[in-house]
């Protein structure tokens, strides 16, 4: 799928200078004018710009520009509804080569577990990058929303992509720490069982 750009920062701008305008007038509501200008100009709002910018480039959607932009849309709130109570989203993105990604994934055993970045192997892509943390979720690849998809189907997305992989991630290390845990107390406890049957 060929990509497509999206800046939207120019279209803001103007946006505010015309609620300036506004506000200059007797007959507006100036301070209504003046709290949507403070949203407009806002960090959260920029960071909202910036992962609906991303992910429009690589939105899997055909069809009018108004379908893509309302999968776009659709898939920006999934990603803020999904960081709740966390770090706010994140873009990145990593080039494919031979070597693969760089990065090893766990989760996604049931719908329900969301899937992990567990491991950055040293001096590979993601390592080198710099922008992949152990402990990031996964919550899109090149716009494809990954939550509730299973770990064999998320592999799939990942290596299915040709010259680069544009996720959409949040960085959540306490989950991925429990489900480790949980991971080796199930290791451990099979590691018994096998110990007792081979008496």
């Amino acid at each position: 799928m060929e990509e497509s750009s999206l800046h939207l920062k120019e279209d803001i701008d103007r946006a505010v200078e015309l609620l300036k305008k506004m506000q200059a007038r007797d007959n507006m509501p100036r301070d209504k004018l003046q709290k949507l200008q403070a949203v407009l100009e806002s960090e959260f709002f920029g960071t909202v710009r910036q992962v609906y910018e991303n992910v429009y480039g690589t939105v899997d959607a055909k069809g009018a520009p108004e379908a893509v932009a309302g999968a776009t849309a659709k898939a920006t709130i999934a990603a803020f509804a999904a960081s709740e109570g966390y770090s706010h989203p994140r873009i990145v993105e990593l080039p494919k080569t031979e070597a693969g990604l760089g990065f090893n994934i766990m989760g996604g055993n049931d719908p329900e577990t969301p899937i992990y970045v567990s491991r950055i192997i040293p001096d590979g892509v993601a390592d080198r990058n710099g922008g992949l943390r152990r402990g990031d979720e996964l919550l899109a690849v090149n716009g494809v929303s990954v939550e509730k998809m299973r770990h064999e189907d998320v592999v799939g997305l990942l290596k299915k992509s040709e010259v680069s992989v544009k996720m959409v991630l949040k960085y959540n290390p306490g989950v991925l720490n429990e489900m480790e845990s949980q991971f080796d107390q199930q290791r451990q406890s099979s590691q018994r069982r096998s110990q007792r049957k081979s008496r």
